[in-house]
């Protein structure tokens, strides 16, 4: 195994690793932002804030390995849009004196 091998390797395992903690990575850079925001005391503000937008669209969305898999399987549109057929309206309730002879 070549060493490109080798590192293309590592770098879709951190890719994988990324898209299952993104919601992790993009809170500790929002913490990171805001800490570095204050020490600079808001000088570098605009900066800071596109690298934090730059980093969090770094992320992968969706890591390979659950692009190989399945998705679960949706109902078929014809089962979907099915609804269920309108009871019948009841019918009339005779006025009193409409009663037939018994």
């Amino acid at each position: 195994m070549s060493l490109m091998d080798t590192l293309k390797g590592l770098v879709g395992k951190g890719k994988e690793v990324a898209a299952q903690n993104a919601e992790k990575i993009e809170s500790a850079v929002d913490k990171a932002g805001g800490v570095i925001n204050d020490k600079t005391g808001g000088k570098y503000s605009s900066q800071i804030g596109k690298g934090a937008a730059a980093v969090k669209n770094a992320i992968p969305i969706d890591a390979p390995a659950e692009a190989a898999t399945p998705p679960a399987a949706e109902p078929a549109p014809a089962e979907a849009a099915a609804e269920p057929a309108p009871e019948p309206a009841p019918a009339p309730e005779p006025a009193p004196g409409d009663q037939p002879p018994a």
